[in-house]
């Protein structure tokens, strides 16, 4: 039997900025919140050199399955920060969603059609899990300190770096940090604190959930239903989880009774419309919520950065709240390390916020996009979008309208000032601000894939020809050797690997495109070069790899001001 997150409590213990003997420090960060996105966070400094301290104002994880469909994205974040594998290992791989109008299919899509990808397009996992997995992670680091039953009740901001009081079952203490993360949810007091507050738009409509345990025939794939005749005139969602736990959303309409609406009496007959009159379950976890759309007008405020649902808030459809979170966390722990190592100057975190509102704003307009359709607020509305889903049936054209839910997609962050725009023509997806994109490859006669080779530093991926291996290898060490931060250089060779090839030289790790995909990924040719950020995204690229060009495009994406590059 595995861990029984739900039921784990976190003991209290005293520290020693409690005593009032104690000489106070200043922590190099502070993380507040130990959800999903604090724990990301606080990991990935920890794994970068930065001692972290993380404090909860709770002793327990979530309670509910809540977020429950993680990306591929995020588990490639996952991989990084070392509990990607134990996701995957558990959750509920899925790429495949169905939509219905009424008992009729309208059409199925496929969100990973093609191979070549060690992560599915999905997995579905409850919240408690994700949060166990990364406690479990956390404890291992030994620079990084988590503080349970420990809430942030005063703020004050300074030159120096940032002031909390701590409130505590002993009373207040005084935490000070230079930079503190507000990772502590939609309703974050440190934004209240601040004086701050989210803007946007609040949808007038209510959903159930209601997790059910049972034993069911369903595929392992999310189907969506408009207008089923089991609840008529709304709309359903049905997703699987682990342990035989299915998550079935039901719209309920505005004048939902919340708290009537919760009582099993209310609850199990709807479940037992969908799944008929024989089917046997268990209510597991019902929750009912109204949704909106908002953000805050900046996420840096001085030495405060706010990350995830403190930040940022969109509706459940389209995984897109957790997921962009974890990708708020890995573009923040990377600057702030540098930072904090005076790699960058500390102009650098701006980028966090312009980066990360950018990709809020994508995702409130994709997420408001599809509440508007899923829930039609006027005639008009509603007639558009029933046309839409009939002809979807029968037209491909009509399937680009329909919005069930539009799934979560990591942001390219196109406009980015820490970006060297192409000065060669190139084709694909892989253009500076876009996050990295898996392939297959080979390190001698090993398969292993190319995303965990990145790592998480800065890194140069030197695509060329298995013939000219040694000098291409000699050339791109010469082009790093004065880089202002390391520069881990890996070098793809075309073609297999041949018999008793090595898997680095000179130090340099060699991997062999055996497949050709990955070249295919990047428009790659033989000296084609990549310039990665810890973040594994493209920071520049070059048809032929140039020393200055480097050097410039480096400082760059380090924030470092024009006069530098």
């Amino acid at each position: 039997m595995g861990t029984d997150y739900q039921s784990l409590s976190f003991e209290y213990r005293r520290y020693p900025e409690q005593q009032a003997d104690y000489t106070a420090v200043t922590h190099p960060v502070i993380v507040v919140g130990a959800g999903p996105v604090g724990l990301a966070t606080a990991i990935d400094l920890a794994q970068q050199g930065i001692r972290v301290v993380l404090v909860d104002d709770d002793c327990t994880l979530s309670s509910g399955s809540r977020a429950i469909c993680f990306s591929k994205r995020s588990l490639d974040i996952f991989d990084r920060l070392g509990c990607g594998q134990r996701m995957v290992d558990k959750g509920v791989r899925w790429n495949v969603g169905k939509v219905f109008l009424q008992e009729q299919m309208v059409y199925s899509f496929d969100l990973l059609p093609e191979s070549g990808h060690q992560r599915p397009a999905f997995i579905n996992l409850q919240q408690y899990y994700v949060e166990g997995f990364l406690l479990d992670r956390a404890r291992e680091l030994p620079n990084l300190e988590i503080r349970w039953k420990n809430r942030v009740v005063g703020l004050q901001q300074g030159s120096e770096g940032v002031s909390l009081t701590i409130d505590t079952p002993d009373g207040p203490y005084t935490l000070k940090g230079r930079y503190v993360v507000a990772a502590d949810g939609s309703r974050s007091p440190v934004r209240g604190l601040m004086g701050l507050d989210s803007k946007g738009r609040i949808f007038k409509d209510r959903f159930l959930i209601a997790d059910v345990k049972m034993e069911a025939e369903f595929p392992t794939e999310r189907w969506f239903w408009f207008d089923p005749p089991f609840h008529p005139n709304q709309s359903v969602l049905l997703h699987r989880q682990p342990d035989n736990v299915w998550r079935i959303d039901f719209q309920l309409g505005w004048d939902a009774d919340p708290v009537l609406e919760k009582m099993p009496e209310r609850v199990m007959p709807r479940v037992q419309a969908l799944l008929g009159k024989d089917a046997r379950f268990q209510l597991e976890w019902v929750s009912v919520y109204t949704f909106s759309c908002l953000r805050m007008d900046k996420f840096r405020h001085g030495s405060v950065l706010f990350a995830g649902d403190s930040a940022h808030g969109v509706s459940p459809f389209g995984a897109r709240g957790a997921n962009s979170g974890i990708q708020d966390a890995e573009n923040l722990a990377w600057k702030l390390a540098a930072v904090l190592k005076s790699q960058a100057p500390e102009a650098l975190l701006d980028s966090y916020a312009q980066e990360r509102e950018y990709a809020a704003d994508e995702n409130i307009r994709n997420s408001t996009r599809s509440t508007d359709f899923i829930t039609p607020k006027s005639p008009v509305s509603r007639v558009f979008r029933d046309a839409v889903l009939r002809l979807a049936a029968q037209h491909p054209f009509a399937r680009q309208l329909v919005n069930s839910g539009r799934l979560s997609v990591p942001a390219v962050l196109h406009g980015s000032a820490l970006n060297r725009q192409d000065q060669d023509v190139f084709s694909g997806q892989m253009l500076p601000g876009a996050s990295c994109a898996d392939a297959p490859v080979y390190a001698g006669a090993v398969q292993t894939w190319l995303l965990p080779e990145l790592g998480q530093e800065f890194c140069a991926l030197l695509f060329c020809d298995a013939m000219d291996l040694n000098t291409s290898v000699a050339q791109a060490l010469q082009a790093i050797a004065a880089a202002p931060v390391p520069v881990k250089l890996i070098v793809v060779a075309d073609g297999a690997a041949p018999a008793e090839a090595p898997s680095s030289y000179a130090g340099v790790r060699i991997l062999h495109d055996a497949e050709g995909v990955a070249a295919r990924r990047y428009d790659a040719q033989a000296g084609c070069c990549y310039l990665i950020r810890p973040d594994q995204h493209v920071a520049a690229r070059w048809r032929k790899l140039d020393r200055t060009s480097l050097q410039a495009a480096l400082s760059r994406a380090l924030g470092m001001p024009a006069s530098a590059y």
